[in-house]
């Protein structure tokens, strides 16, 4: 047997305040590796955005949790850190809270997201970024 492994960095522009579905280009990415049974590691290379895995039939479940976000890290509270703008701190909190990092199963070839979930890239600033995920699998051929 040999392990082999496959990575990829991603990049996706980002429109402000959103979740970005990014399920798509990495399950297709996943496919064209065609790992079989892996375990796939996804990062993302900043601290003012997040990963997911959440709900993708209904927008409004994003919108709602954008608002609760809203409301664990507000944009007017009196942060120290306020350099980079109003919108900086509050991000760095809702990436903590959040993740910046995923691992996901790949079975028979398949990642493996339910019915309902989709890959999310949360982004918490408000001006649109270039963002960049690091992508990563390791199996055996």
């Amino acid at each position: 047997m040999m392990i082999e492994q496959s990575t990829r960095l991603f990049r996706f522009l980002t429109n402000g305040p959103a979740f970005l579905d990014i399920s798509r280009d990495v399950v297709a990415w996943v496919r064209d590796c065609d790992a079989r049974e892996v375990l796939l590691t996804l990062h993302v290379k900043h601290t003012s955005c997040s990963l997911t895995i959440q709900e993708n039939a209904d927008p409004d479940v994003q919108r709602d949790l954008l608002t609760a976000l809203d409301g664990f890290a507000p944009r007017d509270a009196r942060y120290r850190h306020n350099s980079e703008g109003p919108d900086d701190m509050p991000a760095h909190i809702r990436a903590m809270l959040t993740a910046t990092s995923l691992s996901i199963p790949v079975i028979g070839g398949e990642v493996q997201l339910g019915t309902w979930q989709g890959i999310y890239l949360i982004e918490h600033r408000d001006a649109p970024h270039t963002r960049e995920i690091a992508a990563h699998l390791s199996f055996e051929r």
